[in-house]
């Protein structure tokens, strides 16, 4: 018996691993497959709450995963790219999206076991025979479709496992236990019961899943023994479980800012709001399952799954009006910290959004672009340091660059977590520019920290510039200013076409440099200019011709990238 009992949990476990590995293996291909329409999405969620609930519903039913998308929500909402209204009407969908998971276990009902292997099969062939990438993707989303219903053929092998004698010992255990978890408190237990495993094990769906497969097997939760269908009780244990699925998102929002805690109060308000109205709607209509979702669906997989879909969709009907109610709430939960702001903190990028690999490719762009905008701004102090003879702007531009240094371990950090996802081949090319990008963004901060040295060494040593030098040198300046407008631009928004701008104002920052040191060597041979000013004459130009030079090269690294992504 003893041996029965491990073999049958060894089998149980199998199973669950089954089904796990198969909700992976299909949600992160098919992630994948459609990265570009769920990056459009997310780019078009909007103040209009209606829109934000259809695309929190479809990237989770994408994602299969509720609580992925939560996480992604928090993240993005910590990074300023949603506020929490947006952020409420995703989270919203995303409980009507998970509902997929349910209504795909429900499936089990019916024989899939031939057809599972089938698809998993066909899946690893189209895997290991596939040349490209997309093909190879489609493969293992196959797989990993048929990996999950095999799981799900498992599990219920598992409760019907017999023993020596022929006898289902494991089945009707569990049906005597939770089938007579009932009574006036049963209610409470299995309410608290779902809170519990779901909050242990971080995925409602998993939950939601088992419970198919047990009142698909005939076991018949909270309904007592001898009962012939489905009661009230059951559902209380698919209320708690949604509730149990906020600890993903409040565990992420951990360390996050306070707009992302209030995005994650807010899940946990909405859920729990919801599960509670339907506790008393269930309490107060003893017989509610029996006399509608019994009657309505055939097969007792479908009926729970059906109550799942019925009862997120209402909740989000119910809740959708009052948005600003749960803003209001979180805001008054969760306040703002009264502590000064934090020192070289990421604006865009949070590791939360590493889930969808196309939007947190677009937000370290964001992030470099930031980045690259306060290297020139530490470019510019510079300049004016020495056209001001103020070697004390110093300071700033070390701190500056002390910024800059921090900010750029941050963001490899980050691109090394996202090169590990799956990414699309595009993407691939992008991230592989954005190191050369870090490294040019670098060099004209390091350049701005050379200027700096040559305006201290101006003033110390009492070195004097004709106002005609200082205004060519302003002229040179502004020239380099222009440049980062337009490279900036062709960085962040891709426009390639603005190119020959970019060139045309790096060739004349070029012809600069030369005319620059061309008449400072003239003045010399007039006697015009003392010789002790060339060294420094010389090398801040061509420090300021190689900051333009960097500049155009992140330009050029948007062109490569697009170039071998269209080889590809």
């Amino acid at each position: 018996m003893v041996g029965y009992w491990i073999e049958t949990v060894i089998f149980m476990f199998a199973s669950i691993g089954a089904l796990l590995l198969g909700f992976e293996l299909l949600s992160s291909n098919i992630t994948k497959l459609c990265h570009s329409s769920l990056k459009k999405l997310f780019n078009k969620t909007q103040n209009k709450a209606i829109i934000g609930v259809g695309i929190g519903a479809i990237a989770t039913a994408i994602m299969q995963s509720s609580g992925a998308t939560t996480v992604m929500v928090v993240g993005f909402v910590n990074t300023g790219l949603i506020n929490l209204a947006q952020a409420t009407a995703l989270i919203m969908g995303a409980n009507i999206g998970t509902t997929i998971t349910a209504q795909l276990a429900a499936l089990s009902s019916f024989d899939f076991g031939a057809y599972a292997i089938l698809t998993a099969g066909l899946g690893a062939f189209i895997t290991m025979l596939g040349k490209k990438d997309r093909t190879k993707t489609i493969g293992n989303a196959l797989t990993g479709f048929g990996i999950l219903f095999l799981g799900l053929e498992c599990m219920s092998l598992a409760i019907k496992n017999p023993d020596g004698d022929g006898n289902l010992v494991v089945y009707e255990t569990i049906k005597n236990i939770l089938q007579n978890v009932n009574g006036t408190g049963a209610w409470i237990i299995l309410f608290l019961l779902g809170i519990v495993l779901t909050a242990a094990v971080q995925s409602s769906s998993l939950i939601t899943t088992i419970i198919i497969q047990l009142v698909g097997a005939g076991i018949y939760i909270g309904a007592g023994e001898g009962a012939t269908c489905l009661t009230n009780n059951v559902l209380f244990l698919i209320l708690g479980s949604n509730i149990g699925s906020c600890v993903t998102a409040l565990m992420s929002s951990m360390g996050a800012g306070t707009n992302a805690k209030r995005a994650s109060v807010i899940h946990l308000l909405f859920n729990a709001f919801g599960s509670i109205l339907f506790a008393v709607l269930l309490l107060l209509w003893p017989n509610f399952m029996e006399i509608t979702f019994v009657k309505w669906f055939k097969g007792e997989s479908t009926q729970i799954a059906m109550f799942h879909t019925f009862f997120n969709t209402i909740c989000t009907l119910i809740f959708l009006p009052i948005i600003s109610v749960f803003v209001k709430t979180s805001t008054a939960l969760v306040r703002e910290k009264d502590s000064k702001k934090e020192v070289h903190r990421l604006i865009y990028i949070d590791d939360r959004i590493l889930t969808t690999p196309s939007v947190a490719v677009h937000q370290v762009r964001k992030e470099l672009a930031l980045m690259y905008s306060r290297s020139v701004e530490a470019l510019n102090i510079s300049i004016d340091a020495f056209l001001n003879k103020d070697d004390e702007k110093r300071e700033i531009v070390d701190a500056r660059i002390e910024e800059l240094e921090f900010t750029n371990k941050q963001i490899i950090e980050f691109m090394v977590k996202l090169t590990n996802q799956n990414l699309a081949f595009e993407d691939e090319c992008t991230l592989s520019s954005f190191h050369r990008t870090l490294n040019d963004v670098l060099r004209i901060a390091e350049i701005g920290d050379n200027v700096c040295k040559y305006a201290k060494y101006m003033v110390k040593h009492e070195l004097e510039f004709s106002s005609n030098v200082m205004v060519q040198l302003g002229f040179m300046k502004n020239k380099i200013n222009d440049l980062y407008a337009q490279t900036d631009e062709i960085f962040l928004t891709k426009n390639l076409k603005k190119m020959h701008l970019a060139d045309s104002l790096e060739e004349e920052i070029d012809q600069m440099r030369k005319d620059l040191i061309d008449d400072h060597f003239d003045r010399l041979n007039r006697g015009e200019c003392k010789p002790q000013n060339s060294g420094v004459f010389v090398n801040l130009v061509n420090n300021l011709e190689r900051a333009a030079d960097h500049m155009i090269y992140i330009a050029y690294s948007v062109k490569e990238a697009s170039d071998q992504a269209k080889i590809k």
